[in-house]
């Protein structure tokens, strides 16, 4: 079989690939029969597992019509509760070209998407860049957001600076003993740090579409039970270098899931949660959203179902087992 075009053309990026701080310089550059998978699981191929309108997202991002999410097959990180496993550690999912990609992408924009949030596509930025400037071209003209751990390398991040309009990047912790523990990135902190200030060099001024945002960064950060004091460094780090440049997302949906016993096996708790205002409070950080209290798992994907998520959330566009669904 002819190896693939685009792999030819990434060779020198997946050759020995640094596309993330983990550095793994893995041979990805020939595609799924050939290449060897970095840490991310992943070869030179574009994969995905799901494409739907969702609309679970902060307002800015659903507004009216939804968010439509493109849901990628691998990660650069190894966060040992993640909520999606199936696509970040397992594999599931399926290879898509070009042209498949572009008819996604035009998909979701005909049925009234309000824009494409990439989800997780670190490890797959030259693939990405070159495909979403074919969807461009093809007649996609909703903003585009990139949806991501903030585990990735400015030299990676540049490649996008003209196709990304919002970044929505986790902030995760800024304590490297917890990035080791439970993401397995000891030096997470820094990399995701240096990476959101680039983000902001990009995209520092919110611009709205009525309720939407057009361009700007949202900066996310899921609230850990019993670790309260590593989210007091990341509010501080947002007040001291985005506020007034960033949304902040608070997210309080944890859920103990997977099989470390090492992980927080609670939900976060009222006394935790007031805390957490307390300090918003305390630092003037007024700009963003907080989520209410969540303590019950039933919005967890399944990425075995043509529709990952419950109907209320989201609505099917393609799946990685039926292609576009009608």
């Amino acid at each position: 079989m002819a190896e693939p075009a685009y792999a030819r053309a990434y060779a020198r990026a997946y050759a020995h690939c640094t596309l993330c701080p983990r550095l793994c310089g893995a041979d990805r550059s020939l595609g799924s029969a050939h290449g060897k998978p970095g840490f991310c699981g992943e070869t030179a191929d574009l994969r995905m597992a799901a494409a739907s309108i969702h609309r679970g997202e902060e307002p800015p991002v659903t507004g009216r019509g939804g968010s439509g999410t493109i849901f990628l097959t691998g990660c650069t990180l190894g966060c040992v509760f993640c909520q999606n496993t199936q696509i970040s550690r397992t594999g599931m999912g399926r290879v898509v070209d070009q042209a498949e990609f572009t008819a996604i992408c035009l998909t979701l924009q005909e049925r009234g998407a309000e824009n494409i949030n990439l989800v997780t596509g670190s490890h797959c930025i030259p693939a990405l860049a070159a495909y979403l400037r074919a969807a461009r071209n093809n007649g996609l003209i909703i903003p585009l957001l990139w949806n991501s751990s903030a585990y990735e390398s400015p030299d990676a991040l540049a490649s996008l600076e003209d196709l990304v309009d919002v970044y929505l990047p986790d902030l995760k912790t800024l304590d490297s003993t917890l990035a080791g523990r439970f993401f397995k990135a000891p030096n997470y902190p820094e990399a995701a740090a240096q990476a959101i200030l680039r983000m902001l060099d990009y995209r520092g001024e919110l611009r709205w579409k009525g309720s939407s945002l057009i361009s700007g960064v949202i900066i996310r950060h899921l609230v850990l039970p019993n670790y309260a004091e590593s989210t007091k460094a990341v509010l501080q780090w947002f007040a001291a270098h985005c506020r007034g440049r960033a949304l902040l997302s608070l997210m309080t949906q944890y859920t103990p899931v997977g099989g470390d016993q090492n992980i927080p096996r609670r939900y976060v708790n009222r006394d935790e949660y007031d805390r957490l205002l307390q300090w918003l409070t305390d630092l003037d950080i007024e700009d963003g959203f907080c989520q209410e209290l969540v303590r019950d798992d039933s919005w967890l994907p399944d990425f075995e179902r043509t529709n990952p998520f419950s109907s209320e959330l989201s609505v099917p566009v393609w799946h990685w087992k039926t292609g576009l669904l009608t």
